[in-house]
């Protein structure tokens, strides 16, 4: 038996037009050189430093006010005002696709969130969308062309228009495929898109993977925001990672009377435990190395109570104890 001869292999089919190559021609492509000498624009930001252009998937539990949490995003980029009761935004046209809502209960949450103003007519509202692959995305990039100051676009929620996994895709293909034709849409217009997903039911200690589905999802967002459900003072902590924005967590507040969510103020810590520990952990924070005695005098609280307080918050490692009976913030060295 003889072998086959062994020479070099085939050379690659070429483009017989250097001008077809698009790793030399293309809008996509550079030398290392042309683009660090590239001015690129700022992202875009339909709420500073929490949604930035691009995909931003928000996950969280069923019941704990999402739809109350991008509806009120949406008025406030729609009318210019301010997000989260905090953050100015830039005015720009939104739009809210309410995929599990009736226009009654739209109108009805409107109301409770505007309190009486007028409501923003940049802001339109759909409750039926097709799925994106099935004319769901030439819909939506059809009301971007005739909104060009738009910087705001709401899924609600993204399973009502996902569609249907690609024929032999995996289960983390078909998710990236899935989030891909909002991220088209995101990229093509410089707008954020938020994508409303849910959480699994079982927790994890990295809250990026308690997002529902595989990593396909959460991989091909720019952004990923978590709302889960707080304690203590705060009703809800919003935990946000992503491409374009700094890694942070926001602790906040709902007001069940007119359905608004409200930023908090101070680290997270402080609002996650009961009114009595925020209190010593806040003066703790600016007086540090500071006596239950002197605690107990400055907050006008039983010093019975501030001893007993600070020892359990030592034990819980909220506190660190210190010589002569001071306290500290875990993460201050003492003197």
């Amino acid at each position: 038996m003889t072998s086959a001869p062994v020479g070099p292999p085939p050379p690659y089919p070429t483009l017989s037009n250097p001008a077809e190559n698009p790793l030399l021609n293309g809008h996509s492509t550079w030398t290392a050189d042309q683009l660090m000498s590239t001015r690129f624009p700022e992202p875009r930001w339909a709420v500073p430093d929490i949604l930035s252009e691009g995909v931003n998937l928000l996950a969280g539990p069923p019941k704990i006010g999402k739809s109350w949490l991008v509806l009120s995003l949406a008025l406030a980029v729609a009318s210019g005002g301010t997000a989260l009761g905090a953050v100015p935004v830039a005015p720009g046209a939104a739009l809210y696709l309410a995929l599990e809502d009736t226009a009654r209960r739209l109108q009805t949450r409107m109301g409770r969130l505007l309190g009486g103003q007028p409501a923003p007519s940049e802001l339109t509202l759909a409750t039926h969308c097709p799925p994106l692959p099935q004319g769901g995305a030439a819909q939506i990039a059809g009301w971007l062309d005739h909104h060009p100051t738009a910087r705001l676009v709401i899924i609600d929620v993204f399973a009502k228009v996902r569609g249907a996994p690609p024929v032999g895709a995996s289960a983390y293909d078909a998710d990236y495929a899935a989030v891909g034709h909002a991220k088209r849409i995101a990229d093509r217009y410089g707008v954020a898109v938020v994508l409303v997903h849910h959480l699994r039911k079982a927790s994890s200690d990295d809250w990026l993977t308690e997002v529902s589905g595989t990593n396909g999802i959460a991989g091909a967002a720019d952004s990923t925001l978590v709302l889960k459900r707080g304690r203590g003072q705060a009703d809800g902590v919003l935990l946000i990672t992503g491409r374009d924005v700094a890694e942070s967590e926001h602790a906040l507040s709902f007001d069940s009377s007119s359905g608004a969510w409200h930023l908090l103020d101070g680290p997270v810590s402080d609002h996650l435990i009961g009114d009595t520990r925020a209190a010593i952990l806040r003066h703790v924070r600016v007086h540090p190395g500071v006596r239950p005695k002197q605690v107990a005098d400055a907050l006008g609280l039983d010093i019975g109570l501030v001893r007993k307080t600070c020892a359990r918050m030592a034990d819980d490692h909220q506190l660190r104890r210190g010589p002569n009976a001071t306290y500290y913030l875990p993460d201050a060295a003492h003197r």
